[in-house]
């Protein structure tokens, strides 16, 4: 039998992160300021971002060296393995090959670490005091306070309300990093305080805590803002996953036909595909296929429009061209909080637009089937959001075994759901609901786009 797991030494760990804006197929559109609609100068984005984060933003360079403090802590727990999911493969009888990258076996529980370190050291480079965030499920807000603690910074946390009351111990995880964490909205902030003036009652969303953090940063001129996903630098980050599987791939001579990963901002399933991307857009790999997969509940891709938007609710940030459902966007209260974000990143909405990436949607009940399964097979717990790559990553097999042709498949499982047995609680007793917008509610979100230049012909 073959080995289940196949690991890396430590020295084996990818000495740069890949850089996807090199390889795109055409010019990325730039972002913009709503007010000029012209490229946000430097000055006014280092008042928010660490500079070498920023310079990580514009780079087009295809390779980023990682920093050797960096690649240090990464070695609590990278490498991380490659798993076949043989014992999930026997239970459905499968032909095909499930294989999965697993996240989870970092001290937050998620790949948000490979980011957290990364942005917590480069701000304490420049002598920075304080970092605030946002988190929705509160996978990166665990990993930025860890981060924070170990390069002695002070870290603040605006966690999606819905999240924060649905998952405590997430809470109580940050807070014993040493993290203060808030329910966003909240009253602490000028933009909380607006948001709850016009919807007292609103469960919060992933834009609404970005522009609580944003604030916050800017009351302070030793603190900064770190964010945990959509951004270029985040996903440059997340790439040391792809990397790896693609190391433990050569080691068993096999190379995935298909690659899935779940969508919130983008930087899950960005970190593992993008690798493999470049294969495909540079190495001939044309018959490679990579899937991303959304809830239905914020279905940005597969319903959402190809424009500028705004990455907060209270527009203070740039315009990022992706696709989006509109600033105004609050999804349903899912158990999947880190999907719960009307926008996504801007290469890899552009790969979506251009057809070299798939997006998909699933049910959250269909979600949980999936995390069920997995977990009685494989006996981890998944994340939620993780669980939708599950999903995804099943019917791509038993649609691959229906036409005869059994297919090598790979999963970015990003996190384990040791703090969301709530969730999974809700789902067994039967009470889980799919809670999915109409077309008329997408498009009356979609009003709250700003005008700006059209890119749906870029």
């Amino acid at each position: 039998m073959r080995e289940k797991k196949i690991y890396l030494t430590e020295q084996e760990i990818p000495n740069s992160w890949y850089n996807m804006k090199a390889d795109l197929p055409k010019q990325l559109p730039p972002m913009i300021m709503a007010d000029t609609l012209q490229p946000p100068a430097v000055e006014m984005l280092e008042r928010i971002f660490a500079k070498p984060l920023i310079e990580q933003e514009l780079s087009t360079e295809r390779y980023i060296e990682i920093p050797e403090e960096v690649k240090k802590l990464y070695t609590m727990y990278r490498p991380s393995p490659l798993i076949r999911a043989n014992f999930l493969e026997e239970k459905l009888g499968l032909k095909s090959k499930l294989y999965f990258k697993y996240e989870g076996v970092s001290p937050s529980g998620s790949h948000k670490s490979n980011s957290a370190i990364a942005q917590a050291y480069y701000n304490k480079s420049i002598g920075m005091k304080r970092l605030v965030t946002e988190t929705g499920a509160g996978q990166w807000g665990s990993a930025l306070s860890m981060a924070c603690k170990v390069f002695d910074l002070e870290c603040v946390v605006y966690m999606v309300k819905v999240s924060y009351n649905q998952k405590p111990y997430r809470k109580m995880l940050m807070e014993t990093y040493g993290a203060t964490v808030y329910p966003s909205p909240s009253e602490h902030t000028s933009a909380g305080r607006a948001i709850l003036a016009k919807t007292p009652n609103t469960s919060g969303s992933l834009a609404m805590a970005i522009s609580e953090a944003i604030d916050d940063a800017l009351q302070d001129d030793h603190s900064r803002y770190a964010l945990g996903s959509v951004l270029s630098h985040v996903v440059l980050h997340q790439t040391i996953v792809g990397q790896e599987a693609k190391k433990q791939f050569d080691i068993i001579n096999e190379y995935p036909d298909i690659v899935v990963g779940c969508i919130g901002g983008g930087s899950s399933l960005s970190g593992m595909a993008f690798p493999f991307v470049h294969d495909k857009l540079t190495k001939g790999k044309d018959a490679l296929r990579i899937v991303s997969v959304e809830p239905k509940a914020c279905p940005k891709f597969t319903k959402g429009v190809y424009a500028y938007d705004f990455g907060d609710a209270s527009n203070m940030t740039p315009l990022i061209p992706m696709y989006t459902l509109g600033n105004g966007f609050t999804p349903s209260s899912i158990h999947a909080g880190g999907l719960r974000y009307h926008g996504g990143n801007a290469e890899l909405s552009l790969l979506i637009k251009e057809g070299i990436v798939e997006a998909k949607a699933i049910g959250q009940k269909d979600v949980f089937a999936a995390a069920v399964l997995f977990a009685q097979t494989e006996g981890i717990i998944p994340a939620p959001e993780s669980a939708h790559a599950i999903a995804q990553a099943i019917i791509e097999a038993q649609n691959a075994d229906a036409e005869g042709k059994p297919k090598t498949i790979l999963f970015n499982l990003t996190g384990h759901g040791h703090f969301d047995m709530s969730a999974y609680d809700n789902y067994l007793s039967g009470e889980m609901q799919d809670i999915i917008p109409t077309d008329d509610e997408i498009n009356e979100s979609l009003k709250t786009i700003p005008k700006a230049p059209d890119i749906s012909n870029y």
